[in-house]
């Protein structure tokens, strides 16, 4: 069984790009590719780009319904020991997001890793 990925958006994003059908964060332009996460590692950028909002989703990816290239690089280029994330090299499709869940950070402002289903779940459509 493959493991869902994630990738971590603000609402207004998501809303933003659902109707496209793709979702192209500023990285895929800056960078060749979209950032993703597995789910025992989510938090760690969450804290260290997003520490405190309240506005984020994390929209889980089936990755078999992915059609562009997907790698699991080093977390810090210039440390090839350094943890790997997966990254996608092309825009994330809207049908491969199987979930969406609010992202809601603890009273200390910082996030925990996913380690099991999350019951607060959406639909890709809310």
């Amino acid at each position: 069984m493959t493991e869902t990925l994630l990738h971590i958006i603000t609402r207004d994003d998501w809303n933003r790009f659902r109707p496209l059908g793709a979702v192209a964060p500023d990285s895929l332009g800056t960078q060749g590719f979209v950032h993703l996460s597995t789910p025992h590692q989510v938090h760690l950028p969450a804290d260290r780009l997003y520490s405190g909002r309240t506005d984020l989703l994390l929209l889980h990816v089936d990755a078999t319904r992915l059609v562009d290239p997907l790698r699991f690089e080093p977390g810090v280029p210039e440390d090839p020991e350094s943890m790997r994330f997966p990254h996608l090299y092309g825009p994330l499709p809207v049908d491969a997001v199987v979930e969406v869940t609010p992202y809601l950070p603890g009273p200390d402002g910082r996030f925990a890793p996913l380690d099991r289903e999350r019951p607060d779940a959406v639909g890709p459509e809310d």
